[in-house]
């Protein structure tokens, strides 16, 4: 077993780890996202039902590493399905996780330079985050644990205050009426949706690092995992239509910036409240990239077993070239689609297949 293995993280731990991992780019891209597919005031609805959706994808994700507590994904499903085509999964996940950490240190270094450091190289901004994380993930899942148990009641803390501060120009109106065009264009939006809620699939390996007398409660860890951020979703959602209207949302990049950009109180000390967002938004994007990056170096130490510490160092210049790679903002959105719908096939049809043959395979034996 590798060395990092001994690592342990509590139930709560667990929680916080894929609370994390979904809250990023989300937050910021969601309402446009999902109003330029829906096009109509229920894109809340959207949104709840691509988060029933995801829980559903994760508890069949939990019930699969279940079956193999002590293994992580990388090494129980060669158990499942054989040496070679175990290899060939294992390399695609790999790749899935170290690419969407590519994508958010894009992400991040793109709207870093729009809002907050302008004019400053995309190269300068990615850098320092990559060095950081490195450190980071060197001290193993239980040093990110604790350090995502830090940032997640900051975030919940500064989401709540700013939700608050624009009730102030809230209006109902703008999210009515409820179904005005039917179903269909609701539905419509589903898919989009569902694509905000991708991190479940991390839980392919934390079951293997929960305490033993904690993994029965990983089905539990999953839901409220994923039941917090639908909440954050549809609150922001909910807002940013409220604030801005459906035509409002489709003519801006970063509607939910703009919301915050857009109410001020007068004589308080900060009267720019989107740095606030900012502040936590960059947070929760390294909180994903670390945990990405991580589950892609120890899925190379797992399938070449050897120590975690040569891949740590040799994905990092991959990531660095992935994430340059986009020439602008479209290309990096478009980008972000195809690692979406690589994750419905990955994490939507590869676990409940793997599933199925583990009890088949149980039954025979």
């Amino acid at each position: 077993m590798n060395s990092s293995m001994k690592d342990k993280i509590t139930t709560s731990q667990a929680v916080v780890i894929i609370i994390n991992y979904i809250l990023a780019t989300g937050i910021l891209t969601l309402p446009r996202a999902s109003v330029e597919k829906v096009k109509t005031p229920d894109v809340w609805i959207s949104v709840f039902l691509g988060g029933v959706v995801a829980m559903i994808a994760g508890v069949i994700i939990v019930k699969l590493s279940q079956q193999y507590p002590d293994k992580t994904f990388y090494q129980y499903n060669q158990d499942i399905i054989g040496k070679w085509l175990g290899w060939f999964i294992s390399a695609c996940v790999i790749a899935y996780f170290f690419t969407i950490s590519a994508f958010e240190v894009r992400i991040m270094a793109e709207v870093t330079s729009l809002f907050l450091l302008e004019g400053t190289p995309t190269w300068a901004i990615i850098l320092p985050f990559l060095w950081v994380g490195l450190y980071l993930i060197s001290g193993g899942i239980n040093t990110i644990a604790r350090l995502f148990e830090i940032i997640f009641p900051i975030t919940f803390v500064i989401f709540l205050l700013v939700a608050f501060l624009s009730l102030g120009i809230f209006e109902i109106d703008n999210l009515r009426p409820v179904l005005g065009l039917g179903v269909v264009p609701m539905l419509k939006g589903i898919k989009t949706a569902t694509l905000a809620f991708l991190g479940p699939e991390i839980m392919l390996l934390l079951v293997a690092f929960m305490y033993p007398s904690d993994k029965s409660k990983a089905v539990k860890v999953v839901l409220a995992g994923i039941a917090i951020p639908l909440l954050f979703y549809v609150i922001t959602v909910v807002m940013v239509i409220g604030a801005l209207s459906i035509e409002g949302v489709l003519t801006r990049t970063w509607p939910t910036i703009e919301l915050m950009r857009s109410f001020e109180i007068p004589g308080l000390i900060f009267e720019r409240f989107e740095s606030f967002l900012l502040v936590i938004w960059i947070m929760q994007i390294f909180a994903t990239f670390t945990i990405t990056y991580y589950a892609a170096t120890l899925g190379l130490a797992q399938l070449f077993k050897k120590n975690m510490h040569p891949f740590l160092y040799g994905l990092l210049p991959i990531i660095y070239i992935i994430a340059m790679t986009p020439k602008n903002i479209n290309d990096l959105f478009t980008f972000g689609d195809k690692i979406g719908h690589a994750a419905l096939i990955l994490f939507g049809v590869v676990p409940i297949t793997l599933l199925l043959i583990s009890k088949l395979k149980g039954k025979k034996a």
